[in-house]
């Protein structure tokens, strides 16, 4: 909550600019998008945990916005997503307030997807971590409607390239996605195929490569890592579920294969 009590403050705007800031200053009614930060040369100082966390909640909101409205109309199921997201995040009714403002921006026709993208990149300071944990997020967002529409799917692929992955490691994210997605109302139910998609391996996989892949996926998702690297702290709820799928879904394959 660092973050939001400097906003609140006064202080975390000056440090933000660019057009996170516009985007930011925006929803909270204040002119964070002054001075030489507001030009495209803008640069990010290192270190600055607080404005980290500040830009990755105001990109989530945002791009969410944008990939939501890609397809040419948002749903509700994308309304309802966004919605129980800020629920997750237990945001005040202020911050609900912000977070419902970035989302419409992100829908408008002049939403700038590139320049909030690379601001974001350049504020991660290459915690690929932290950006994985983003567009694991805008995946979700795009399966809101139980499928992954061609221009939302452009979108996707688009936002993974200007962050550093590749396409082969965003497909293996959205079939992660797609795994908690079927077993996300029943979690005691998960099938042995979305185990494995989770866990991002096949059938075919051996269990020494399945184990580096689920300590991997856990390192990856370790909640006080990814706060620690920028993540807000309202969304630490986020990286334990994600920790307690990837845990299942390792569980299910060893009783599957009769592992200890």
């Amino acid at each position: 909550m660092a973050w939001w009590g400097k906003l609140i403050g006064g202080t975390l705007g000056f440090l933000v600019g660019g057009p996170l800031g516009a985007l930011l200053g925006a929803s909270f009614g204040h002119n964070f998008d002054s001075g030489p930060s507001k030009n495209r040369g803008w640069q990010a100082l290192p270190g600055d945990q607080e404005r980290t966390q500040a830009a990755f909640f105001t990109a989530t909101f945002s791009v969410m916005g944008h990939i939501a409205k890609s397809d040419g109309r948002v749903t509700k199921q994308e309304i309802d997503l966004a919605n129980a997201l800020m629920g997750e995040m237990q945001l005040n009714p202020e911050q609900r307030k912000i977070a419902q403002s970035l989302f419409n921006q992100g829908k408008e026709q002049e939403f700038d997807f590139d320049a909030v993208v690379e601001q974001f990149r350049i504020e991660c300071h290459r915690r690929t971590t932290l950006m994985r944990m983003f567009l694991e997020i805008q995946v979700q967002a795009a399966f809101a409607d139980q499928r992954l529409d061609p221009n939302e799917n452009s979108v996707l692929q688009t936002l993974a390239e200007r962050l550093g992955f590749t396409q082969g490691q965003l497909a293996q994210i959205i079939e992660m996605v797609r795994g908690s997605a079927h077993t996300h109302d029943h979690p005691d139910r998960m099938e042995l195929s979305d185990a494995y998609a989770i866990l991002g391996v096949t059938a075919g996989t051996s269990m020494t490569e399945i184990k580096k892949s689920y300590r991997r996926l856990l390192s990856q998702h370790h909640p006080d890592k990814l706060v620690s690297r920028g993540l807000p702290e309202e969304m630490i709820k986020l990286a334990n579920e994600k920790t307690h799928e990837i845990q299942q879904a390792w569980n299910k394959i060893k009783e599957t294969r009769g592992e200890k």
